[in-house]
């Protein structure tokens, strides 16, 4: 009996939108598939949430973990080729490292070998095929993100300290928020960034993940204050419009500094 091991892939928790062969699909081709040819499965690698243009840790133990040095399988067994990867660069690297290890890479769904000569050609092409389709999908995926952007709906990405997204909306989250509002209480008092870190710290409240404040996280606040007064960009190249979401801070004029008024008098002669 040959032993394998099986992998599993998909690229969005709870397999939504576009990528519909979730991981119990899978699993369940390759029980089968393994059952049919004499093969047991003696370890099973999974990636979940992991895009198919990315190299992935799941597959990385595989191709490249401690054990490989001296492979227990024989074969890595996939529900379809472009659960390795749906970038044919990808793709192709891990097949190589499989192969140098003498390791097969067998896809359920395509029978490559039964090609015969040809099989390397169908498999490029169905490799290439993938990416296509991959990209197809970013385009549309982009494309509505953006009409939902320039409306002001959320439109992806981690949400802001002091929201959460709920239905795909931004919804505040009301201890977050606490952090936010004092964080700019400060700043409009003209605190300095520095002393607002030691007060957060000080005063006992913690970050997201659980950890004390430092300049960077109390800086990415402060220069995402638009945000906070209601107004949403997507990307770096969007454009500022108003938002869906309910404003943790009303909108504020900050006083001149007065230093720089005074270099500005000097600079221009006024």
């Amino acid at each position: 009996m040959k032993k394998v091991a099986a992998y599993i892939r998909v690229s969005t928790e709870g397999q939504l939108g576009d990528d519909k062969y979730g991981l119990e699909a899978q699993r369940s081709d390759i029980v089968k598939y393994c059952a049919e040819h004499d093969m047991e499965i003696i370890e099973w690698f999974s990636d979940e949430g992991v895009s198919g243009a990315k190299f992935r840790p799941g597959f990385d133990e595989i191709a490249f973990g401690e054990d490989m040095q001296n492979p227990p399988f024989e074969a890595v067994v996939v529900g379809k080729s472009d659960r390795v990867a749906r970038d044919i660069y990808i793709y192709f690297t891990y097949k190589g490292v499989l192969r140098r290890k003498n390791i097969d890479l067998i896809s359920v769904s395509e029978d490559f070998g039964a090609y015969g000569i040809y099989s390397p050609i169908l498999e490029a092409f169905t490799a290439m095929m993938a990416q296509i389709e991959r990209d197809n999908i970013t385009r549309r995926t982009s494309g509505g993100r953006m009409i939902k952007a320039s409306h002001g709906g959320y439109s992806g990405g981690r949400p802001p300290m002091g929201y959460k997204v709920e239905n795909g909306k931004l919804v505040v989250d009301e201890e977050e928020a606490k952090v936010v509002r004092y964080i700019f209480d400060r700043k409009r008092k003209g605190l300095s960034m520095i002393s607002t870190v030691n007060a957060l710290n000080d005063e006992g409240f913690k970050t997201r993940n659980g950890k004390e404040f430092v300049i960077s996280t109390v800086q990415s606040i402060w220069n995402n204050e638009k945000t906070y007064c209601g107004w949403y960009k997507y990307g770096k190249d969007g454009d500022w419009v108003k938002g869906e979401h309910e404003p943790l801070i009303e909108e504020y004029e900050y006083p001149e500094n007065p230093e720089n008024a005074k270099k500005a008098h000097g600079r221009y002669g006024h």
